[in-house]
Formats: C-alpha cells, sequence, structure tokens
C-alpha cells in the first residue's frame, strides 16, 4: 500500500494509550520486586541468615 503526501500529512497517532501505561506500571512494579528480593538476599547474606540448601 502506497500512500501520498496528502494522505501522510493526515496520519493522527502516538498518544499515550492505556494500554500503554498499564504495561508501563506492571514493569516498574516488576523493577520494585526485584530490587526487594535482591536486598533481602544481600541483607540476609550480610548478616548470616541464610538457609542451607
Amino acid at each position: 500500500m502506497v500512500l501520498n503526501t496528502k494522505e501522510l500529512q493526515s496520519i493522527n497517532g502516538g498518544a499515550i494509550s492505556p494500554t500503554l501505561l498499564n504495561s508501563l506500571a506492571k514493569g516498574l512494579s516488576l523493577l520494585f520486586e526485584l530490587g526487594r528480593a535482591v536486598g533481602s538476599g544481600i541483607r540476609r547474606a550480610a548478616s548470616g541468615k541464610t538457609c542451607s540448601v
């Protein structure tokens, strides 16, 4: 499909959609939880309270 110049100029888009906001929120939540897990692991290792596997 080939668009001419007038059709290309009339294309609208690029708005922030609710789906994009939802995925960003989930990504931030994932990073937060990952940081919490790593921090807890470091704290447990530093205090010597690790479980033997």
